[in-house]
């Protein structure tokens, strides 16, 4: 049986940057990444390709560039977990043994669960920024609409980024209103939540967002079947089915954990991996550890949020092979830049609890109100720190809070 002494489930933001981490720390470690993907994406920059700010290119790099020198990368896929033993099930029927794990796998985009979705996705006006191949179709679609209806959707939680919804409605507004066309076309969000946004010292500035574009809001309304031929879309509300018609729409799909998580003795009841939120330790199994989308803590599933948790990992992670404490916390801390218009966000940043967790004094950007400083660093400065910094190690902004002042 092929053995490492840290195993790492995934080469997105999360198993990357928690690699990274680790070798900043202990350069001469055996590390093995698993990962069946030729290419790395920075996913926070899909809303900027469906918005025309970004090509497709700019945020894709060969897998083999950026996973860390010094980790051996494994390309293939985890079937199974045995966390009682120690080692995992390899798609090609191997075993793979470890001292310590980490779980970074991310969740999954389930399109499926949508009745006719995944047959007219990308043709028919039906797109989603949360597919890289989706997201210039986006942009298609958002410059060629000059009347009708658009309708966007959010499905339940949890979901990745809980803005991008709004963010790829605002921004084709925005586009809409340059043009001169919003007038002649019907903006609705249909959305599972009952409110904007689960945050409330950000709703506000949404609501005017809202107000300014004329889109008309559809608390607890929730995707459950397109017609892509027909344009209309059928949404489940208020205990019954509405059927809406469309010119275009913009899906955000439902999510859930990757199988292989779900079906093993590491999940918790939702399917996620079961850790304490603070440390990101397994509960049950000391050794493991999760970061990223398929963790379970009750925090916003966010880029930013990764980069906060790979330092709790890496150094709780070290601590549990040297047979010590573990001394680092995690914060719950998310970001969630809000792009209302193009040229301007609302720098969502936050904890456990809804707690404001601004990483800026006011008087250099008030996150709770739409800022142009803000689109200049969520453009410019964050995809630099996401590849030069994030990915390789470089924890700016990032050192983990100790762990007895967390909670």
């Amino acid at each position: 049986m092929l053995k490492h002494d840290i195993v790492i489930v995934g080469a997105g933001a999360g198993g990357l940057a928690a690699g990274a981490s680790l070798l900043r720390r202990v350069p001469k470690l055996d590390i093995a990444v698993i990962e069946p993907r030729d290419f790395h994406d920075y996913q926070p920059g899909y809303t900027f390709i469906g918005a025309g700010v970004f090509k497709p290119q700019d945020v894709r790099r060969p897998m083999a560039k950026v996973i860390p020198r010094g980790i051996t990368w494994l390309k293939t896929t985890v079937r199974s977990f045995q966390p009682e033993d120690n080692d995992l099930g390899l798609e090609n029927g191997q075993r793979l043994g470890y001292r310590l794990l980490i779980v970074a796998t991310g969740n999954r985009l389930d399109f499926e669960a949508i009745d006719g979705l995944t047959g007219t996705l990308g043709c028919n006006g039906v797109t989603s920024n949360y597919r890289y191949d989706l997201a210039p179709y986006t942009w298609e679609l958002v410059r060629k609409l000059r009347g009708g209806q658009a309708l966007f959707t959010q499905p339940p939680m949890p979901i990745k980024c809980a803005g991008a919804p709004q963010k790829a409605m605002y921004l084709s507004a925005s586009h809409w209103e340059r043009e001169h066309v919003l007038d002649s076309i019907d903006v609705e969000f249909h959305t599972a939540a009952p409110t904007l946004f689960g945050v409330k010292d950000y709703v506000p500035a949404l609501e005017e967002t809202v107000e300014r574009y004329g889109i008309d809001v559809r608390f607890g309304s929730t995707l459950i079947a397109v017609d892509g031929p027909d344009g209309t879309a059928t949404f489940r509300a208020d205990g019954g089915e509405v059927t809406r018609a469309f010119d275009m729409m913009h899906v955000t799909p439902p999510q859930k954990p990757v199988e292989a998580v779900a079906d093993s003795s590491l999940a918790d009841a939702a399917g996620y991996v079961d850790v304490d939120q603070f440390t990101l330790q397994h509960k049950l199994f000391p050794n493991v550890f999760a970061l990223g989308d398929i963790g379970g803590m009750p925090n916003a599933k966010t880029a930013a949020a990764v980069r906060k948790q790979a330092p709790v990992v890496a150094e709780n992670a070290l601590a549990v092979l040297a047979g010590k404490h573990l001394g680092a916390a995690y914060d719950g801390y998310g970001s969630c830049p809000l792009t209302v218009e193009n040229g301007k966000i609302l720098l969502a940043e936050f904890g456990y609890g809804g707690r404001l967790l601004p990483s800026f004094p006011k008087f250099v950007i008030d996150g709770t109100k739409p800022s142009r400083l803000a689109w200049l660093l969520k453009k410019d400065l964050l995809p630099a720190i996401y590849w030069d910094a994030m990915l390789k190690g470089r924890e700016w902004m990032a050192a983990p809070a100790e762990l007895k002042k967390a909670g």
